[in-house]
């Protein structure tokens, strides 16, 4: 045996050249299998046997280097590592992962034209309705044994027969024990007759990093179950409406029409989030899909047990920082949010934080605009602490806050408005922090909100949900009370209206 280990390592890679090409011979067929092994071995040829490099003397690390820490997730580094399978975990997954059919009848025209309120009113029709079912189909994600399934609430919004169908084919019927529009989120119940039900496993979206692997279970276009991998592309999408809780993990795995509700999963099986909505100009995937974070999903389904979700509050309002704030305010770069309102003795304001403080972080996790912030506040229970980073008068701090439920002051009071008036049909109630959450409306709005309209004179005059009535006849309305006394007794109504922030007037002579 030669004393030359490089000569060890050719003789070895010759022995395995020989070998591979005596099976060849007996698969004369494989000409294509000769060249990729030949060029394997070749490979392997020439990256074992290098030679020797001579001693270096060892360098002296520049002032400004830092030692990296070691990578906590690595690329593949074998062939036998590309081929890893996520077979088992979506052997273990996709029997929580169900179909969920949605059955409604709506009331509508016979002749779409005569939707239109402008030529009901002009021409004084009264459109013939007809019954039109509608029908919606997504997915659900069994989160609970004995049959507690959570989707989405626009899946089932509305819905009067709703169906869920099982991996294995078996239906259900299916109760909705809580639907929250806030996140759209609804958590169902299907009775298994003390079966016990395949589940998915909560896991911490909060662990998640862009570029992790995860799968997208569902059911798209219901055609039958299906499962897509991609990658999280990014954390902390959020919409326009900073009063709620619609908070995103952003993913490039396929979500089609029917994976709403449907399961994302990180590859150890665990729950990432609820997929919920594409980007998409034509209505297919171009790979740009928006899943809730699986933390935010079980406050849901721990509310669903409590007879309803109740979020905590932090007691402030404030807007993202931009360039110039962050100019301003020496913060070197713009991040966080600077608080504009701060509730008096509310938890904010117990915390000892002020309007012009600006909140970086929260439980280290940060926090760049309202929505944002009312998630990481959301994934808690009311009596919890939270820790956040602050920047007051230009010194860092950080502030222990003890969260707590919106105050609801003025009590509430709801009502539905009869007789002869404008509002005649509406449903009001006080608004307080409590309802204006509930509203994903400004938590710091008061006075007297329209919860819904049944018909009416006020549905001919064009009033919506959300409406707050803010004077009659040049008197402002505080409550309920005041409302109802204000619109009696009189045949003209001056009427003032704030929707969504700007001011509407109408003149009703009665």
């Amino acid at each position: 045996m030669s004393n030359n280990p490089d000569s060890e390592t050719v003789a070895g890679s010759g022995a395995i050249l020989t070998r591979i090409m005596e099976a060849v011979k007996m698969h004369r067929s494989g000409l294509i299998g000769v060249a990729v092994f030949g060029l394997l071995c070749g490979a392997l040829y020439t990256y074992t046997a290098p030679a020797a490099p001579p001693p270096a003397k060892k360098a002296m690390p520049a002032p400004s280097a830092q030692k990296l820490p070691a990578p906590s997730r690595e690329i593949p580094r074998s062939m036998s590592q590309v081929q890893l399978s996520f077979a088992p975990i979506v052997k273990r997954v996709a029997p929580a992962v169900v179909n969920v059919y949605s059955r409604s009848v709506v009331q509508a025209p016979a002749n779409p034209f005569m939707n239109d309120p402008f030529f009901q009113r002009f021409f004084g029709l009264n459109p013939q309705q007809q019954k039109r079912v509608q029908q919606s189909l997504g997915s659900g994600v069994i989160v609970r044994a004995d049959g507690l399934i959570l989707t989405n609430n626009h899946v089932v919004q509305g819905g009067q027969d709703i169906v869920v169908s099982l991996s294995d084919k078996r239906e259900f019927k299916a109760k909705v024990q809580l639907a929250d529009p806030r996140t759209d989120l609804a958590v169902l119940k299907i009775d298994t007759h003390g079966e016990r039900l395949p589940v998915v496993e909560f896991g911490n979206s909060d662990s998640l990093s862009v570029g992790d692997v995860v799968l997208a279970i569902g059911d798209p276009f219901g055609v039958g179950q299906t499962v897509t991998m991609g990658i999280v592309s990014a954390l902390a999408r959020a919409n326009s409406d900073a009063s709620n809780y619609q908070f995103f993990i952003q993913t490039d795995a396929a979500i089609n029409p029917g994976n709403s509700g449907g399961a994302l999963v990180t590859t150890d099986g665990k729950l990432a989030g609820i997929n919920t909505a594409i980007l998409s100009p034509s209505g297919g995937n171009i790979g740009i899909g928006f899943a809730i974070p699986a933390n935010l999903a079980r406050r849901v389904v721990e509310g669903a047990s409590q007879g309803g979700v109740r979020f905590p509050w932090i007691g402030a309002d404030g807007q993202p920082v931009t360039a110039e704030i962050a100019n301003a305010m020496k913060l070197g770069r713009p991040q966080g949010v600077l608080l504009k309102t701060v509730y008096p003795g509310g938890p904010a304001a117990q915390a000892g934080l002020h309007t012009g403080d600006v909140i970086v972080a929260i439980d280290n996790g940060d926090v760049d605009d309202m929505q944002a912030l009312n998630y990481r506040v959301a994934t808690h229970k009311a009596g919890d602490s939270v820790r956040a980073k602050v920047l007051s008068n230009g010194h860092w701090r950080e502030a222990t806050i003890r969260l707590s439920l919106p105050p609801e002051s003025p009590p509430r009071s709801s009502t539905t408005i009869s007789g002869r008036n404008p509002l005649n049909g509406v449903r009001v109630e006080n608004l307080s922090p409590a309802v204006a959450l509930d509203l994903q409306m400004n938590l710091f709005a008061k006075g007297v909100v329209i919860r819904a309209v049944g018909g009416g004179f006020a549905q001919q005059y064009g009033f919506q949900p959300g409406d707050i009535v803010r004077s009659i006849n040049g008197r402002p309305v505080n409550d309920v009370g005041a409302l109802k006394r204000m619109l009696e007794g009189t045949r003209h109504w001056d009427l003032v209206i704030d929707r969504a922030g700007r001011r509407l007037s109408l003149t009703v002579d009665g």
